[in-house]
């Protein structure tokens, strides 16, 4: 099996790259969907998070409002977002670790891939046998904020640059990275790299296996 981290910067294309290699066969996990699991009432993390967040971050039904944790987590005066990050990153890991070794045991030349915003930034590069960093232009992360959202362009170009605060740059993610995928073009151009990249992927297991 070949596990591969899948990162990148806010609003870089991710979940787009992520779904191209699902097409192709890749096994493809969010790290986001994990999160969103955990915070779950009557999951442990969920009972850390609001102890240590308090009541305000819940909605009238006791879920989260995760809108309203991001902003306490990414308040530029006193950003709480690495608190966030060690009650929630463990619990992710052991069930991202979990979903690796069901899909081993069922098909040992998988290639799977974590999706995941902070994955270098939590120290996880060692967890896998390569790392892909999507990458595009400044503008159009703010442009694909803004359109996700609904908000206006300076909105928009304000929650990026305060959410990107608590990532690495794109430099040192790319320095970091085995494989790059530039989303900065046509979405056709984007899944060229990326089944040329499976197709590398592939070689790797296939060599392994040999």
């Amino acid at each position: 099996m070949l596990r591969i981290g899948l990162t990148g910067g806010i609003a870089s294309g991710k979940s787009l790259v992520g779904r191209m290699f699902t097409d192709l066969g890749a096994h493809v996990l969010d790290a986001d969907e994990i999160a969103h699991d955990l915070l779950q009432p009557g999951e442990a993390v969920y009972e850390e998070v609001v102890e240590s967040f308090g009541s305000g971050i819940l909605n009238a039904d006791n879920t989260v409002n995760r809108a309203r944790l991001a902003e306490i987590a990414f308040d530029k005066r006193k950003p709480r977002i690495y608190e966030l990050n060690r009650i929630v990153h463990p619990s992710v890991i052991e069930r991202q670790e979990q979903w690796m070794e069901e899909i081993r045991r069922r098909q040992p030349d998988a290639i799977v891939m974590l999706e995941a915003a902070l994955l270098l930034e939590a120290g996880l590069r060692k967890r896998f046998d390569g790392i892909i960093v999507v990458t595009c232009t400044p503008q159009q992360r703010i442009d694909r904020w803004a359109e996700r959202f609904q908000i206006d362009p300076d909105t928009a170009r304000a929650e990026v640059t305060r959410r990107m605060m608590a990532q690495a740059p794109d430099e040192a993610k790319i320095q970091a990275a085995d494989y790059v995928v530039d989303n900065s073009g046509t979405p056709e151009q984007t899944r060229m790299q990326v089944e040329k990249l499976y197709e590398n992927l592939l070689a790797r297991v296939k060599a392994r296996s040999a």
